[in-house]
């Protein structure tokens, strides 16, 4: 049996010290750091391109206290977090003063942030429900992107990380085969305030389906194939 609260607070203790590891999120694994060092070491290994940033590992907690938005956006991601039980990057305004930000040095803030919104991973399992809530109670951001090479594709399974990632990790949680492994490819990611698919990914389609039910809210269609190279593999995500 798995022992997510052992398994969060040994990859925890490994992060608060400087150090790297992959983590086991539904969305796939996740490389993940909470240090200049170490984040700046899974950029460079990734093979990122500057553009790309950092999403930050949380949870409704750490989303209500860092993201500043309206009730409706509010509403909006707990709908589907919480009501519809789906996984979500949300991108929305942020609290740089906020003790988890302020902890990062101006480097990390400047890769993990853009024009004052933050990224921010919710509700992707059990084992990122556990760290999450350690990463607000001591007090300690983490921050990540998906355990590949940059354009590779997203993992769901430990053996198919490549190896140059799994080298730079101080600690591996491997806990098999994860949740939305069908959809091959990592969170969508959604700006709350201007409704705008910033990345599509698991869950889109009931993503849409909870906005359009409840929001009255019609987010763009995928771009075209972006069904068939779900199914063929050839889909890329970040």
């Amino acid at each position: 049996m798995m022992d997510i609260a052992g398994d969060a607070e040994r990859a925890y203790s490994v992060l608060e010290s400087g150090g790297i590891a992959i983590l086991p999120m539904d969305v796939g694994y996740s490389l993940t750091g909470g240090s200049e060092a170490s984040l700046d070491k899974i950029f460079t290994t990734k093979g990122r391109t500057k553009e790309k940033l950092n999403a930050m590992i949380g949870d409704m907690a750490i989303h209500n206290e860092v993201h500043v938005l309206d009730q409706r956006g509010r509403d909006i991601v707990r709908a589907i977090t919480e009501d519809y039980d789906l996984p979500l990057g949300a991108i929305a305004p942020c609290r740089s003063d906020h003790p988890l930000l302020a902890k990062l040095s101006p480097n990390s803030f400047e890769r993990s942030t853009k024009s004052g919104t933050v990224a921010m991973l919710i509700n992707s399992g059990p084992f990122h429900a556990a760290i999450s809530k350690l990463s607000l109670e001591r007090g300690h951001p983490l921050f990540g992107s998906s355990a590949n090479r940059s354009l590779s594709g997203t993992k769901f399974r430990v053996e198919d990380i490549e190896p140059e990632l799994r080298a730079i990790a101080d600690i591996c949680i491997d806990h098999g085969l994860r949740k939305y492994h069908l959809y091959r490819a990592s969170s969508t990611l959604l700006d709350i305030e201007s409704m705008t698919v910033v990345r599509y990914g698991a869950a889109f389609e009931l993503i849409a389906d909870v906005l359009r039910r409840y929001f009255n809210i019609e987010l763009p269609p995928p771009p075209p194939g972006y069904i068939h190279d779900l199914i063929s593999g050839n889909y890329k995500s970040a």
